[in-house]
């Protein structure tokens, strides 16, 4: 018999050293869960199987929650910073429907035709402003640049004298995609302000011990959920680049003695009272949107079948609902003063009319609402004692993020914005915006290794693996590729019914997107118009996330 668990302790761990070895489609994937506690920061994530017991057991394995006894308290602080950059080149030849993108307007010399590359063909975007979206209240942009702590995560279980039940809660933030970007960054056009961002204010659930080797779990979520995202906007589409062309050919020029720009072919055809072309500010769009109580559910189940070696996995069901909230558009003066112009004239009159052209309205305002739905996933892993010193643990996570196949948004009145783009696409209507975002389902790797110095002190390593759910065709709205994160940490028992811990993690992705590459970023396509703000340039993606967490936990 000892021969026997010999051999299979030697086989699963040359598999693990294999696996380790050779990860051919082990790469990364978008974040999504990384800040629920302290031990998983530093473990990879890989916690699905762990038999030390934590209250973090209600997300990722509930069954985990009947290894806790008696009363537990436990309190848990992250701080979590960013650096996000990118960088757009330009060709020397950048063209776009003709004219020059590395030219110079017609009515200023001065000024670049395409600002986000300025003269020299280079264009630079970054942030380390993070934020959060406070429920009733928005999203709130942080006082500084730099790391921001999240809400205190405070969680208990209760297990009652002879009990083979421990029921336990915990709040937490499932997912937060939220930063700030200065008013004039080249990267506006890409979100200035966003979030998407997953709270969890209570998740009941209960572990249950069927023998000394079986434990199952379930247990509720309910959360909210916000999205929000304010950018500036421009139009690098067919029709537009036409209007600029038609400007330049009409020299337009402005006349000081009558205070505004000469319109040669006055009353007859206005081209001239208002500068827009394929790389010139539309307006800036702002979309709030929230479900103040989103529910969903998990259930677990964990095998230790032995002290060296244990096994997990469990289910988290996705959610659907219906966002609803508020929309502002703001438009631009030389947009709004083109369109008035334009309908001044006899046969832009006639034009608007019958295309149902813009009609320069300095804003609009409303009410907007959107499908949506959080991906369910399904986790899977295993522990193994490679040594009386070191553990080794391994998960597999799989999640539907097809579910993200696009995005609609529906808006209680028709908008001028969508009036010109419904002419060029089908993805838009007088009233409703599809945005294609194209997602895939992924599965990403966590890897975990635990040091026992001591009966009282283990010092933790992690590796995770993410693959981004997004290929290179629709890259833009979710512009986080293949991502590896690093974490270290410790965990130390303070006496019999105390226990510290803390962490460290890293996460980096780079992504280089040439031109023509993705239709959600950088297409030249005539009929590209949905969300296409850097047609013709080459972009470079950098993202880093750091966290620091502190935990303390005490036993009653």
């Amino acid at each position: 018999m000892a021969s026997t668990t010999h051999m299979l302790r030697r086989t699963i761990t040359w598999v693990v050293v294999l696996t380790l070895a050779f990860p051919a489609h082990i790469l990364a994937q978008v974040a999504n869960g990384i800040t629920i506690d302290t031990k998983a920061m530093s473990l990879g994530g890989a916690v699905v199987s762990d038999t030390d017991p934590h209250l973090a057991a209600v997300y990722h394995n509930p069954a985990g929650l009947a290894k806790l006894k008696e009363m537990q308290f436990e309190v848990d602080q992250m701080i979590i910073g960013l650096d996000l950059d990118a960088t757009y080149y330009a060709d020397d030849d950048y063209r776009l429907f003709g004219l020059e993108g590395n030219g110079f307007n017609t009515y200023d010399p001065s000024v670049p035709r395409d600002p986000v590359i300025g003269g020299d063909g280079i264009g630079q975007s970054h942030t380390g402003k993070a934020s959060v979206y406070i429920p009733g209240f928005g999203l709130q942009q942080m006082p500084w640049s730099g790391p921001t702590p999240l809400p205190f995560q405070i969680g208990f279980s209760v297990n009652p004298p002879g009990s083979k039940f421990t029921f336990g809660n915990k709040n937490y933030m499932h997912s937060a995609g939220n930063f700030f970007k200065n008013a004039r960054d080249d990267g506006r056009f890409l979100a200035k302000e966003a979030a998407l961002q997953r709270y969890t204010y209570f998740s009941p659930a209960v572990g249950y011990e069927i023998s000394d080797e079986w434990s199952v779990g379930m247990g509720v979520q309910l959360s909210h959920q916000g999205f929000y995202i304010a950018q500036n906007n421009r139009a690098p589409n067919l029709l537009i680049a036409v209007i600029e062309i038609l400007q330049d050919a009409f020299a337009c020029e402005f006349d000081k003695p009558i205070g505004k720009r000469r319109d040669p072919l006055q009353p007859f055809l206005s081209m001239c009272q208002g500068n827009i072309g394929p790389w010139d500010d539309i307006g800036r769009i702002d979309i709030d949107m929230q479900e103040t109580l989103s529910p969903t559910y998990n259930f677990g189940v964990l095998w230790t079948p032995s002290e060296w070696f244990s096994w997990g996995a469990s289910y988290m069901s996705g959610s659907e609902m219906e966002l609803k909230g508020t929309f502002l558009m703001d438009y631009t003066d030389e947009w709004t003063a083109f369109w008035q112009g334009f309908n001044a004239s006899i046969i832009g009159a006639i034009t608007a009319a019958i295309l149902g052209l813009p009609r320069g309205v300095p804003r609009e305002s409303g009410h907007i609402t959107m499908d949506f739905e959080t991906p369910q996933m399904f986790k899977t892993g295993m522990s193994i004692g490679l040594t009386p010193s070191f553990t080794l643990s391994m998960d597999a996570t799989w999640t539907d993020w097809s579910v993200w196949e696009e995005f609609e948004f529906n808006f209680d009145r028709r908008l001028e914005m969508l009036s010109t783009a419904r002419l060029l696409s089908t993805f838009v209507t007088d009233t409703s915006l599809r945005l294609p975002v194209g997602l895939k389902d992924t599965w990403h790797y966590g890897f975990g290794l635990t040091h026992h110095i001591n009966s009282r002190l283990d010092i933790r390593y992690g590796l995770e693996l993410r693959k981004s759910p997004a290929d290179r065709d629709v890259f833009g709205p979710v512009p986080i590729g293949d991502m590896k994160t690093w974490g270290i940490g410790f965990g130390y028992k303070w006496d019999k019914q105390t226990q510290v811990s803390s962490s460290i993690f890293y996460m980096q992705s780079t992504d280089y997107i040439p031109s023509n590459t993705s239709c959600n970023l950088n297409c030249t396509n005539l009929t590209n118009v949905i969300y296409n703000p850097y047609a013709g340039l080459d972009v470079k993606f950098s993202t880093r996330i750091f966290g620091l967490g502190v935990s303390f936990r005490r036993q009653f």
